[in-house]
Protein backbone atom coordinates (compact mmCIF):
# COMPACT_ATOMS: atom_id res chain seq x y z
CA UNK A 1 0.00 0.00 0.00
CA UNK A 2 1.17 3.72 -0.80
CA UNK A 3 1.76 5.88 1.87
CA UNK A 4 3.84 8.61 3.41
CA UNK A 5 4.11 10.93 6.27
CA UNK A 6 3.96 14.55 6.37
CA UNK A 7 5.88 15.98 3.10
CA UNK A 8 8.75 13.51 3.45
CA UNK A 9 10.01 14.61 0.37
CA UNK A 10 10.94 17.67 2.04
CA UNK A 11 11.38 17.12 5.38
CA UNK A 12 9.79 19.21 7.78
CA UNK A 13 12.88 19.28 10.45
CA UNK A 14 16.01 19.07 7.88
CA UNK A 15 18.26 22.38 8.05
CA UNK A 16 17.73 24.68 5.63
CA UNK A 17 20.91 25.24 3.85
CA UNK A 18 22.39 28.27 5.45
CA UNK A 19 21.56 26.31 9.27
CA UNK A 20 23.55 23.40 7.64
CA UNK A 21 26.28 26.44 6.85
CA UNK A 22 26.47 27.49 10.53
CA UNK A 23 27.00 23.81 11.64
CA UNK A 24 29.76 23.29 9.07
CA UNK A 25 31.36 26.43 10.72
CA UNK A 26 30.71 25.12 14.44
CA UNK A 27 32.61 21.91 13.35
CA UNK A 28 35.14 23.94 12.33
CA UNK A 29 36.13 25.60 15.08
CA UNK A 30 35.87 22.28 16.76
CA UNK A 31 38.43 21.16 14.83
CA UNK A 32 36.23 18.86 12.82
CA UNK A 33 37.18 19.44 9.39
CA UNK A 34 36.18 16.42 7.68
CA UNK A 35 32.74 16.33 9.31
CA UNK A 36 32.53 20.75 8.85
CA UNK A 37 33.54 19.39 4.87
CA UNK A 38 30.09 17.29 4.75
CA UNK A 39 27.64 19.95 6.32
CA UNK A 40 29.59 22.45 3.71
CA UNK A 41 28.41 20.17 0.81
CA UNK A 42 25.18 19.42 2.36
CA UNK A 43 24.60 22.90 2.44
CA UNK A 44 25.63 23.61 -1.61
CA UNK A 45 23.42 20.46 -2.13
CA UNK A 46 20.22 22.40 -0.62
CA UNK A 47 20.41 25.71 -2.59
CA UNK A 48 23.29 28.11 -1.00
CA UNK A 49 26.05 29.57 -3.43
CA UNK A 50 27.49 32.17 -1.68
CA UNK A 51 31.24 32.50 -2.58
CA UNK A 52 31.61 32.23 1.59
CA UNK A 53 30.55 28.98 1.50
CA UNK A 54 33.14 27.81 -1.33
CA UNK A 55 35.72 29.93 1.14
CA UNK A 56 35.23 28.37 3.91
CA UNK A 57 34.87 25.05 2.32
CA UNK A 58 38.70 25.75 0.89
CA UNK A 59 39.80 26.55 3.98
CA UNK A 60 38.21 23.39 5.64
CA UNK A 61 39.67 21.18 2.66
CA UNK A 62 43.05 22.98 3.50
CA UNK A 63 43.05 21.75 7.07
CA UNK A 64 42.22 18.27 5.87
CA UNK A 65 45.31 18.08 3.46
CA UNK A 66 42.98 17.76 0.67
CA UNK A 67 45.02 20.52 -1.47
CA UNK A 68 43.60 19.78 -4.78
CA UNK A 69 39.89 20.23 -3.38
CA UNK A 70 40.78 23.34 -1.44
CA UNK A 71 42.17 24.87 -4.46
CA UNK A 72 38.73 24.19 -6.37
CA UNK A 73 36.94 25.57 -3.77
CA UNK A 74 39.42 28.48 -3.29
CA UNK A 75 38.86 29.34 -6.83
CA UNK A 76 35.41 29.57 -7.16
CA UNK A 77 35.59 32.66 -3.79
CA UNK A 78 37.78 34.89 -6.04
CA UNK A 79 34.68 36.73 -7.50
CA UNK A 80 33.59 38.49 -4.24
CA UNK A 81 35.45 41.34 -3.77
CA UNK A 82 35.28 40.80 0.35
CA UNK A 83 37.20 37.41 0.14
CA UNK A 84 39.48 38.02 -2.90
CA UNK A 85 42.29 38.87 -0.98
CA UNK A 86 42.31 36.34 1.70
CA UNK A 87 40.95 33.51 -1.03
CA UNK A 88 44.26 34.39 -2.77
CA UNK A 89 46.24 34.04 0.10
CA UNK A 90 45.36 31.04 1.33
CA UNK A 91 45.49 29.45 -2.38
CA UNK A 92 49.19 30.86 -1.73
CA UNK A 93 49.43 28.20 1.02
CA UNK A 94 47.87 25.80 -0.76
CA UNK A 95 50.20 26.06 -3.62
CA UNK A 96 52.92 25.75 -1.25
CA UNK A 97 51.74 22.78 0.82
CA UNK A 98 51.01 20.90 -2.45
CA UNK A 99 54.42 21.13 -3.27
CA UNK A 100 54.44 23.92 -6.05
CA UNK A 101 56.26 26.70 -5.06
CA UNK A 102 56.09 28.68 -7.91
CA UNK A 103 52.32 29.22 -8.00
CA UNK A 104 52.29 29.80 -4.50
CA UNK A 105 54.94 33.02 -4.83
CA UNK A 106 52.62 34.45 -7.22
CA UNK A 107 49.04 34.35 -5.41
CA UNK A 108 51.51 35.59 -2.35
CA UNK A 109 52.98 38.19 -4.68
CA UNK A 110 49.46 39.39 -5.74
CA UNK A 111 48.57 40.11 -1.71
CA UNK A 112 51.51 41.56 -1.21
CA UNK A 113 51.37 43.72 -4.31
CA UNK A 114 48.04 45.40 -3.40
CA UNK A 115 47.04 48.37 -1.87
CA UNK A 116 43.52 47.95 -0.44
CA UNK A 117 44.14 45.86 2.79
CA UNK A 118 47.61 46.56 4.72
CA UNK A 119 47.49 43.47 7.00
CA UNK A 120 46.91 40.64 4.30
CA UNK A 121 49.91 42.39 2.48
CA UNK A 122 52.10 41.63 5.65
CA UNK A 123 50.83 38.49 6.01
CA UNK A 124 52.24 37.54 2.33
CA UNK A 125 55.20 39.52 3.21
CA UNK A 126 56.03 37.27 5.81
CA UNK A 127 55.35 34.52 3.65
CA UNK A 128 57.16 34.93 0.72
CA UNK A 129 60.17 35.34 3.37
CA UNK A 130 59.68 32.41 4.77
CA UNK A 131 59.50 30.37 1.04
CA UNK A 132 62.68 32.40 0.48
CA UNK A 133 64.16 30.75 3.44
CA UNK A 134 63.32 27.31 3.51
CA UNK A 135 61.65 27.33 6.64
CA UNK A 136 59.65 23.99 7.36
CA UNK A 137 56.22 24.15 8.36
CA UNK A 138 52.90 24.82 7.44
CA UNK A 139 51.14 28.68 7.53
CA UNK A 140 47.95 29.34 9.57
CA UNK A 141 45.39 29.83 7.07
CA UNK A 142 42.75 33.31 7.28
CA UNK A 143 39.81 31.03 9.01
CA UNK A 144 36.65 30.94 8.19
CA UNK A 145 35.07 33.91 7.90
CA UNK A 146 31.77 34.05 9.24
CA UNK A 147 30.05 37.57 8.04
CA UNK A 148 25.96 37.14 8.92
CA UNK A 149 24.33 35.86 6.00
CA UNK A 150 21.01 37.47 5.26
CA UNK A 151 18.28 34.95 4.63
CA UNK A 152 15.00 35.95 2.99
CA UNK A 153 11.78 35.80 4.98
CA UNK A 154 9.66 33.81 2.53
CA UNK A 155 10.82 30.17 1.19
CA UNK A 156 9.70 28.27 -1.38
CA UNK A 157 11.02 24.67 -1.28
CA UNK A 158 10.11 22.02 -4.11
CA UNK A 159 10.76 18.86 -4.84
CA UNK A 160 9.22 16.59 -8.22
CA UNK A 161 10.52 13.85 -9.51
CA UNK A 162 8.80 11.35 -12.48
CA UNK A 163 10.42 7.68 -13.88
CA UNK A 164 9.83 5.44 -15.53
CA UNK A 165 9.83 1.09 -14.11
CA UNK A 166 8.87 -2.30 -14.19
CA UNK A 167 6.82 -4.06 -11.53
CA UNK A 168 7.28 -7.67 -11.76
CA UNK A 169 3.91 -8.70 -9.87
CA UNK A 170 1.54 -5.25 -10.20
CA UNK A 171 -1.32 -6.86 -8.41
CA UNK A 172 0.82 -8.69 -5.53
CA UNK A 173 -0.21 -11.95 -6.92
CA UNK A 174 0.92 -15.51 -5.04
CA UNK A 175 3.18 -17.48 -7.19
CA UNK A 176 1.67 -20.12 -6.81
CA UNK A 177 -1.64 -22.35 -7.11
CA UNK A 178 -3.33 -23.01 -3.92
CA UNK A 179 -6.14 -24.24 -1.99
CA UNK A 180 -8.09 -21.57 -0.60
CA UNK A 181 -9.22 -22.68 2.36
CA UNK A 182 -11.00 -19.59 4.04
CA UNK A 183 -13.83 -20.57 1.63
CA UNK A 184 -16.25 -23.12 2.35
CA UNK A 185 -15.74 -25.30 -0.68
CA UNK A 186 -11.89 -25.33 -0.55
CA UNK A 187 -11.35 -24.20 -4.40
CA UNK A 188 -7.75 -24.73 -5.84
CA UNK A 189 -6.59 -21.18 -6.81
CA UNK A 190 -4.69 -20.41 -9.68
CA UNK A 191 -3.22 -16.70 -9.52
CA UNK A 192 -2.11 -14.77 -12.35
CA UNK A 193 1.24 -13.01 -11.64
CA UNK A 194 1.17 -9.81 -13.78
CA UNK A 195 4.05 -7.63 -14.83
CA UNK A 196 4.19 -4.34 -16.75
CA UNK A 197 5.50 -0.84 -16.46
CA UNK A 198 4.89 2.04 -14.64
CA UNK A 199 5.31 5.26 -14.27
CA UNK A 200 6.63 6.97 -10.28
CA UNK A 201 5.39 10.66 -9.67
CA UNK A 202 6.19 12.49 -6.63
CA UNK A 203 5.55 15.96 -6.28
CA UNK A 204 6.37 17.97 -2.79
CA UNK A 205 5.71 21.85 -2.06
CA UNK A 206 6.59 23.41 0.75
CA UNK A 207 6.10 27.32 1.69
CA UNK A 208 7.50 28.60 4.91
CA UNK A 209 7.73 32.30 6.86
CA UNK A 210 10.41 32.97 9.09
CA UNK A 211 8.17 34.87 11.60
CA UNK A 212 10.22 35.36 14.32
CA UNK A 213 13.80 34.66 14.91
CA UNK A 214 13.34 30.87 15.79
CA UNK A 215 10.43 30.63 14.63
CA UNK A 216 8.55 29.89 11.10
CA UNK A 217 5.05 29.12 9.63
CA UNK A 218 4.75 26.97 7.05
CA UNK A 219 2.13 25.00 4.02
CA UNK A 220 2.63 21.88 2.56
CA UNK A 221 1.38 19.95 -0.14
CA UNK A 222 2.76 16.38 -1.14
CA UNK A 223 1.14 14.10 -4.30
CA UNK A 224 3.08 10.44 -4.41
CA UNK A 225 1.68 7.78 -6.53
CA UNK A 226 2.47 5.37 -10.07
CA UNK A 227 0.41 4.35 -12.53
CA UNK A 228 0.82 1.65 -15.16
CA UNK A 229 1.21 2.35 -18.98
CA UNK A 230 -0.73 -0.95 -19.48
CA UNK A 231 -4.28 -0.38 -19.53
CA UNK A 232 -4.73 -4.60 -18.21
CA UNK A 233 -2.82 -3.05 -15.01
CA UNK A 234 -4.25 0.12 -14.17
CA UNK A 235 -6.43 -1.17 -11.26
CA UNK A 236 -3.36 -1.20 -9.65
CA UNK A 237 -2.80 2.23 -9.82
CA UNK A 238 -3.00 4.41 -6.71
CA UNK A 239 -1.84 7.52 -5.10
CA UNK A 240 -2.01 9.48 -2.18
CA UNK A 241 -1.97 13.41 -1.72
CA UNK A 242 -2.04 15.42 1.50
CA UNK A 243 -1.40 19.00 2.65
CA UNK A 244 -0.50 20.33 5.84
CA UNK A 245 -0.25 23.56 8.00
CA UNK A 246 1.99 24.32 11.29
CA UNK A 247 4.98 25.62 13.26
CA UNK A 248 9.16 25.23 13.15
CA UNK A 249 10.77 26.39 16.42
CA UNK A 250 14.21 26.12 16.36
CA UNK A 251 16.46 27.35 19.35
CA UNK A 252 20.20 26.70 19.50
CA UNK A 253 22.60 27.93 22.34
CA UNK A 254 26.32 27.36 20.37
CA UNK A 255 28.68 27.91 23.60
CA UNK A 256 26.69 25.48 25.49
CA UNK A 257 25.57 23.04 22.52
CA UNK A 258 22.22 22.82 23.26
CA UNK A 259 19.33 22.98 20.76
CA UNK A 260 15.21 22.96 20.92
CA UNK A 261 13.20 21.64 18.30
CA UNK A 262 9.60 21.83 18.10
CA UNK A 263 7.17 20.89 15.28
CA UNK A 264 3.41 21.09 14.71
CA UNK A 265 0.81 20.54 12.10
CA UNK A 266 -2.41 19.70 11.35
CA UNK A 267 -2.28 17.43 7.95
CA UNK A 268 -5.55 15.86 5.45
CA UNK A 269 -4.51 13.83 2.99
CA UNK A 270 -6.70 11.28 0.60
CA UNK A 271 -5.67 7.76 -0.41
CA UNK A 272 -6.77 6.23 -3.56
CA UNK A 273 -6.69 2.76 -4.68
CA UNK A 274 -9.04 0.58 -6.06
CA UNK A 275 -10.00 -3.29 -4.04
CA UNK A 276 -8.94 -6.33 -5.96
CA UNK A 277 -8.13 -9.66 -6.05
CA UNK A 278 -4.67 -10.45 -6.27
CA UNK A 279 -5.45 -13.49 -7.13
CA UNK A 280 -7.91 -12.71 -10.12
CA UNK A 281 -6.83 -9.11 -10.56
CA UNK A 282 -10.75 -7.66 -10.57
CA UNK A 283 -12.54 -6.14 -7.96
CA UNK A 284 -14.01 -7.88 -4.91
CA UNK A 285 -17.38 -8.25 -5.15
CA UNK A 286 -20.66 -9.02 -2.72
CA UNK A 287 -23.90 -9.90 -2.65
CA UNK A 288 -26.87 -7.83 -1.67
CA UNK A 289 -30.16 -8.86 0.52
CA UNK A 290 -31.83 -9.18 -2.81
CA UNK A 291 -28.63 -11.54 -4.26
CA UNK A 292 -27.54 -8.60 -6.38
CA UNK A 293 -23.34 -8.52 -7.13
CA UNK A 294 -22.02 -5.01 -5.26
CA UNK A 295 -18.51 -4.06 -6.20
CA UNK A 296 -16.40 -3.47 -3.48
CA UNK A 297 -13.88 -1.38 -5.72
CA UNK A 298 -13.50 1.83 -3.47
CA UNK A 299 -13.34 -0.26 -0.23
CA UNK A 300 -9.94 1.04 0.28
CA UNK A 301 -9.57 5.10 -0.24
CA UNK A 302 -10.09 6.83 2.58
CA UNK A 303 -9.30 10.30 3.91
CA UNK A 304 -6.73 10.61 7.02
CA UNK A 305 -7.01 13.80 9.08
CA UNK A 306 -5.48 14.93 12.40
CA UNK A 307 -2.57 16.81 14.22
CA UNK A 308 1.34 16.00 15.16
CA UNK A 309 3.34 17.29 17.42
CA UNK A 310 6.98 16.63 17.95
CA UNK A 311 9.79 17.76 20.18
CA UNK A 312 13.75 17.08 20.04
CA UNK A 313 16.08 18.42 22.62
CA UNK A 314 20.27 18.37 22.63
CA UNK A 315 22.54 18.46 25.09
CA UNK A 316 26.23 18.09 23.67
CA UNK A 317 26.14 14.56 23.09
CA UNK A 318 22.76 13.25 24.07
CA UNK A 319 19.30 13.74 22.30
CA UNK A 320 15.96 12.92 23.16
CA UNK A 321 12.46 13.66 22.39
CA UNK A 322 8.89 13.41 22.31
CA UNK A 323 5.95 13.03 19.54
CA UNK A 324 2.46 12.81 19.50
CA UNK A 325 -0.07 12.01 16.64
CA UNK A 326 -4.01 11.14 16.25
CA UNK A 327 -5.59 10.88 13.41
CA UNK A 328 -8.86 9.77 12.04
CA UNK A 329 -9.17 7.73 9.09
CA UNK A 330 -12.29 7.54 7.52
CA UNK A 331 -12.79 4.71 4.36
CA UNK A 332 -15.14 5.00 1.68
CA UNK A 333 -18.66 3.59 2.40
CA UNK A 334 -19.68 0.60 1.28
CA UNK A 335 -23.15 -0.30 3.19
CA UNK A 336 -22.85 -4.05 2.17
CA UNK A 337 -19.97 -4.83 4.34
CA UNK A 338 -17.89 -3.81 7.72
CA UNK A 339 -15.75 -0.51 7.09
CA UNK A 340 -12.37 -0.07 7.56
CA UNK A 341 -12.82 3.22 9.45
CA UNK A 342 -10.72 4.27 12.72
CA UNK A 343 -8.87 5.98 15.31
CA UNK A 344 -5.00 6.15 15.21
CA UNK A 345 -3.90 7.14 18.17
CA UNK A 346 0.76 7.44 18.54
CA UNK A 347 3.13 8.25 21.20
CA UNK A 348 6.49 8.22 20.87
CA UNK A 349 9.84 9.07 22.84
CA UNK A 350 13.32 8.57 22.14
CA UNK A 351 17.26 9.00 23.54
CA UNK A 352 20.30 9.20 21.61
CA UNK A 353 23.84 9.25 22.87
CA UNK A 354 26.56 9.96 20.50
CA UNK A 355 29.80 8.54 21.54
CA UNK A 356 32.00 10.28 19.13
CA UNK A 357 31.44 12.63 16.33
CA UNK A 358 30.94 9.36 13.88
CA UNK A 359 29.33 6.74 16.21
CA UNK A 360 25.88 6.84 17.92
CA UNK A 361 23.10 4.61 19.84
CA UNK A 362 19.67 5.54 19.27
CA UNK A 363 16.83 4.09 21.62
CA UNK A 364 13.23 4.59 20.86
CA UNK A 365 9.58 3.31 22.39
CA UNK A 366 6.44 3.82 20.27
CA UNK A 367 2.70 3.03 21.16
CA UNK A 368 0.33 3.19 19.34
CA UNK A 369 -3.72 2.05 19.25
CA UNK A 370 -6.25 1.17 16.50
CA UNK A 371 -10.03 1.99 17.27
CA UNK A 372 -12.43 0.27 14.49
CA UNK A 373 -16.12 2.23 14.18
CA UNK A 374 -17.82 -0.36 12.37
CA UNK A 375 -15.87 -4.18 12.00
CA UNK A 376 -16.49 -6.97 14.30
CA UNK A 377 -13.11 -8.65 16.49
CA UNK A 378 -12.24 -11.85 15.53
CA UNK A 379 -13.09 -15.06 18.07
CA UNK A 380 -10.81 -17.28 18.74
CA UNK A 381 -11.75 -20.01 15.99
CA UNK A 382 -11.70 -17.22 13.17
CA UNK A 383 -14.83 -16.55 12.83
CA UNK A 384 -16.44 -13.22 12.85
CA UNK A 385 -19.76 -12.57 14.09
CA UNK A 386 -21.66 -9.47 13.40
CA UNK A 387 -22.37 -9.22 17.43
CA UNK A 388 -19.13 -9.44 18.12
CA UNK A 389 -17.85 -5.77 19.57
CA UNK A 390 -15.67 -3.48 17.43
CA UNK A 391 -11.82 -4.58 16.63
CA UNK A 392 -9.13 -2.96 18.82
CA UNK A 393 -5.35 -3.39 18.26
CA UNK A 394 -3.01 -2.13 20.88
CA UNK A 395 0.96 -1.90 19.50
CA UNK A 396 4.13 -1.62 21.52
CA UNK A 397 7.49 -1.01 19.66
CA UNK A 398 10.67 -0.77 21.42
CA UNK A 399 13.79 -0.47 19.05
CA UNK A 400 17.76 -0.25 18.75
CA UNK A 401 19.92 1.56 16.69
CA UNK A 402 23.48 2.15 15.94
CA UNK A 403 25.17 4.03 13.36
CA UNK A 404 28.64 4.50 12.38
CA UNK A 405 29.99 6.84 10.42
CA UNK A 406 33.47 4.44 8.48
CA UNK A 407 34.47 7.88 6.27
CA UNK A 408 33.06 11.53 5.62
CA UNK A 409 31.14 10.21 3.26
CA UNK A 410 30.10 6.75 4.19
CA UNK A 411 28.20 5.94 7.07
CA UNK A 412 26.70 2.14 8.01
CA UNK A 413 23.56 1.38 10.26
CA UNK A 414 21.93 -1.34 12.05
CA UNK A 415 18.66 -1.64 13.71
CA UNK A 416 16.96 -4.03 15.93
CA UNK A 417 13.07 -3.54 16.86
CA UNK A 418 10.69 -5.70 18.84
CA UNK A 419 6.81 -5.04 18.64
CA UNK A 420 3.76 -6.82 20.05
CA UNK A 421 -0.04 -6.24 18.62
CA UNK A 422 -2.33 -7.20 21.51
CA UNK A 423 -5.84 -7.57 20.34
CA UNK A 424 -8.71 -6.46 22.77
CA UNK A 425 -11.42 -8.62 22.16
CA UNK A 426 -9.82 -12.48 22.38
CA UNK A 427 -6.68 -12.32 21.13
CA UNK A 428 -7.20 -14.06 18.49
CA UNK A 429 -4.70 -11.15 16.00
CA UNK A 430 -1.90 -10.97 18.27
CA UNK A 431 1.67 -11.00 17.41
CA UNK A 432 5.33 -10.05 18.63
CA UNK A 433 7.13 -9.54 16.01
CA UNK A 434 11.27 -8.92 15.51
CA UNK A 435 12.72 -6.87 12.81
CA UNK A 436 16.05 -7.08 11.92
CA UNK A 437 17.84 -3.71 9.60
CA UNK A 438 20.47 -2.61 7.72
CA UNK A 439 21.16 0.45 6.37
CA UNK A 440 24.46 1.70 3.94
CA UNK A 441 24.91 4.50 2.58
CA UNK A 442 28.12 6.22 0.36
CA UNK A 443 28.43 9.25 -1.13
CA UNK A 444 31.35 9.09 -4.11
CA UNK A 445 32.70 12.22 -4.86
CA UNK A 446 30.27 15.53 -5.04
CA UNK A 447 27.71 14.03 -7.15
CA UNK A 448 26.92 10.37 -6.56
CA UNK A 449 25.48 9.02 -3.82
CA UNK A 450 24.50 5.33 -3.16
CA UNK A 451 21.83 4.03 -0.73
CA UNK A 452 20.96 0.69 0.42
CA UNK A 453 18.44 -0.45 2.98
CA UNK A 454 17.59 -4.28 4.23
CA UNK A 455 14.49 -5.38 6.61
CA UNK A 456 13.80 -8.98 7.74
CA UNK A 457 10.68 -9.26 9.75
CA UNK A 458 9.25 -12.34 11.37
CA UNK A 459 6.07 -12.83 12.92
CA UNK A 460 5.00 -15.08 15.75
CA UNK A 461 1.07 -15.46 15.62
CA UNK A 462 -0.21 -17.27 18.91
CA UNK A 463 -3.65 -17.82 18.17
CA UNK A 464 -4.13 -16.62 14.47
CA UNK A 465 -4.75 -19.69 12.13
CA UNK A 466 -3.40 -19.61 7.81
CA UNK A 467 -6.43 -18.73 6.74
CA UNK A 468 -8.23 -18.13 9.61
CA UNK A 469 -9.52 -21.88 9.28
CA UNK A 470 -9.03 -23.91 12.91
CA UNK A 471 -8.11 -26.69 10.58
CA UNK A 472 -5.24 -25.29 9.84
CA UNK A 473 -1.90 -24.61 11.60
CA UNK A 474 -0.93 -21.34 13.45
CA UNK A 475 -0.47 -18.37 10.86
CA UNK A 476 3.14 -17.83 10.33
CA UNK A 477 4.79 -14.82 8.29
CA UNK A 478 8.62 -13.84 7.37
CA UNK A 479 9.60 -10.75 4.85
CA UNK A 480 12.35 -9.71 4.02
CA UNK A 481 12.24 -5.77 1.81
CA UNK A 482 15.25 -4.66 0.32
CA UNK A 483 15.75 -1.09 -1.05
CA UNK A 484 18.63 0.58 -3.14
CA UNK A 485 18.63 4.03 -4.13
CA UNK A 486 21.48 6.11 -6.66
CA UNK A 487 21.41 9.51 -7.08
CA UNK A 488 23.47 11.32 -9.65
CA UNK A 489 23.40 15.16 -9.28
CA UNK A 490 23.50 16.66 -12.28
CA UNK A 491 23.14 20.30 -11.76
CA UNK A 492 22.66 22.42 -8.47
CA UNK A 493 18.85 21.18 -8.48
CA UNK A 494 18.38 18.23 -11.22
CA UNK A 495 19.46 14.83 -10.32
CA UNK A 496 19.10 11.51 -11.72
CA UNK A 497 17.74 8.80 -9.68
CA UNK A 498 17.46 5.31 -10.05
CA UNK A 499 16.03 2.79 -7.61
CA UNK A 500 15.49 -0.91 -7.11
CA UNK A 501 12.74 -2.45 -4.77
CA UNK A 502 12.32 -6.33 -4.35
CA UNK A 503 10.20 -7.37 -1.41
CA UNK A 504 9.26 -11.15 -0.13
CA UNK A 505 6.63 -12.53 1.64
CA UNK A 506 6.89 -15.95 3.35
CA UNK A 507 3.67 -17.56 4.46
CA UNK A 508 1.84 -20.45 4.95
CA UNK A 509 -1.63 -18.65 4.56
CA UNK A 510 -1.24 -18.69 0.77
CA UNK A 511 -3.20 -15.74 -0.28
CA UNK A 512 -0.39 -13.76 1.32
CA UNK A 513 2.58 -15.20 0.25
CA UNK A 514 4.22 -13.89 -2.93
CA UNK A 515 6.91 -11.82 -4.35
CA UNK A 516 7.52 -8.54 -6.24
CA UNK A 517 10.37 -6.41 -7.27
CA UNK A 518 10.52 -2.98 -9.60
CA UNK A 519 13.22 -1.40 -10.53
CA UNK A 520 12.80 2.12 -12.14
CA UNK A 521 14.83 5.16 -13.15
CA UNK A 522 13.73 9.06 -13.45
CA UNK A 523 15.10 12.63 -12.95
CA UNK A 524 14.16 14.67 -9.89
CA UNK A 525 14.54 18.46 -9.52
CA UNK A 526 14.82 20.04 -6.14
CA UNK A 527 15.01 23.66 -5.16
Amino acid sequence: MLGFGLLSAVPANALTPVELFEEGNRLYRDELYWAAILRYEQAGEAGLTIPLLYYNTGVAHYRARQYNRARDSLMQALGSPELRLAAQYNLGLTEYAAGDEEAAMRWFRLVRDQQQNRKMSTYATEAIARIRAGEPGEDEPVAEWTPPVEEEVAHFELVASAGFGTDTNAYRSPSAPYVDYSETETPVVTPTVQSGAYVPFDLGMKFRVDAYESESFFAAYRLAGLTYADVALNDADEYAHEISVGSEYRARDEERGREREIYSAFSISEHQEWYFDPDTASYFVTRDEDGNIQSLENRMNYIRYGPEVNWRQTYSKITFGLGFKGQIWNYENEEFVPEYDHEYLVLTGFSQYKFTPSSLVRVALKGSTRRFGERPAFNLDGAVLPENPDLEYDYIEVALTARQRITDRMWLGFEYDYSSRTDKFEGYNDYIRDRYGADFRWRIGHRFDVSVAGSYLLYDFSDAFAFNNPTQPRKTLEIIDVEAEAIFRVTEHLYIVADATLYDSASNDLRINYDRAQYSIGVRWSQ
